[in-house]
């Protein structure tokens, strides 16, 4: 197959983001940084929904997207992130 140009595949939706090469790792670690900082928990349970979707049935998956549901909900990071939102500041999530 051809090579396919970034902007290319930036134009075409298939990557959200594009960097020159002199940007690239600072760029990189921005990012791993801001996902690192982030909700950590429930990353992880979307990233598991995603991942087993395509072996469940309709009826599993909304199941366990109940389960994941529960467990994200009972998280410390759930309540720090409504209590971020209703003050209007940063939530600052501990992967709890």
């Amino acid at each position: 197959g051809e090579r396919l140009p970034a902007e290319k595949a930036l134009e075409w939706g298939l990557v959200n983001r594009v960097y020159d090469d002199a940007k690239l790792m600072e760029e990189t670690m921005k990012l791993a940084h801001e996902l690192a900082n982030g909700p950590t928990i429930a990353l992880s349970l979307i990233r598991k929904l995603y991942w087993d979707s395509p072996e469940n049935s309709f009826e599993d998956q909304l199941n366990l997207e109940f389960q994941c549901q529960r467990v994200a909900g009972a998280a410390e990071d759930f309540k720090e992130g409504v209590t971020a939102f209703l003050e209007k500041r940063p939530a600052k999530f501990k992967g709890k």
